[in-house]
């Protein structure tokens, strides 16, 4: 199957049933094929609102998810980003069309490597992938304007609320790794964080750590 003006049609379809509405998400979801980012067994599946297995028995969120977590960060043309997660690459590649910048991080070597060659390959050229314990989120490049977690911790992390603007964004899982997770979303304020609850969703858990692959 290919990403043509029917498949595009019926893909955008299936976000909009689910609640993905902002056109600038949507837009920017038409732009980036998924299939780019699925290899392998489940390629012919890619345009399906199913998660679907990666290497490093990690997932690529469905479809919806994606849609969903992007248009809940509010993504701005100025803003400078971290992504928690790189996975296949494929939610960052979205916040690329949205965005300024773009910093993904994933504790898998392998993961990384392959998603900078898809970027590479696309030409995508504001997206900065890195190796490193994604719970300590990226100091150097601290601020951020939105930051966005693809796998849930317990409580939001720390170090990552540290790193968010006054007036940012985070988006992430929370809950435990085996039972119902909630989508949340925290903004920072002058005077503290402000939490919103926003649907259940199943992630893989944030560790620690890097990976062995």
């Amino acid at each position: 199957m290919t990403f043509d003006a029917a498949t595009k049609m019926q893909f955008l379809y299936q976000l909009r049933s689910k609640g993905v509405t902002d056109t600038r998400v949507l837009t920017a979801m038409e732009q980036v094929d998924r299939a780019d980012y699925v290899k392998g067994t489940f390629a012919d599946r890619a345009y399906e609102d199913m998660p679907l297995p990666i290497a490093c028995g990690q997932t690529i969120s469905q479809p919806s998810v994606v849609g969903l977590m992007t248009q809940a960060l509010q993504v701005s043309p100025r803003d400078k980003v971290l992504e928690i997660g790189t996975g296949s690459g494929y939610q960052a590649a979205i916040l690329s069309k949205l965005a300024r910048r773009v910093y993904t991080v994933d504790r898998y070597r392998r993961l990384v490597h392959a998603a900078r060659a898809t970027f590479e390959a696309k030409d995508i050229t504001n997206i900065t992938t890195f190796t490193a314990d994604g719970s300590h989120g990226f100091t150097e490049q601290a601020p951020f304007d939105r930051i966005l977690v693809t796998a849930a911790a317990e409580d939001p992390p720390g170090p990552l609320l540290a790193q968010l603007r006054v007036g940012g964004i985070m988006v992430l899982p929370v809950g435990q790794s085996d039972a119902v997770q909630s989508l949340i979303r925290v903004t920072r304020l002058e005077t503290g964080y402000d939490y919103d609850e926003l649907r259940s969703v199943r992630f893989v858990p944030l560790l620690e750590g890097l990976g062995q692959e």
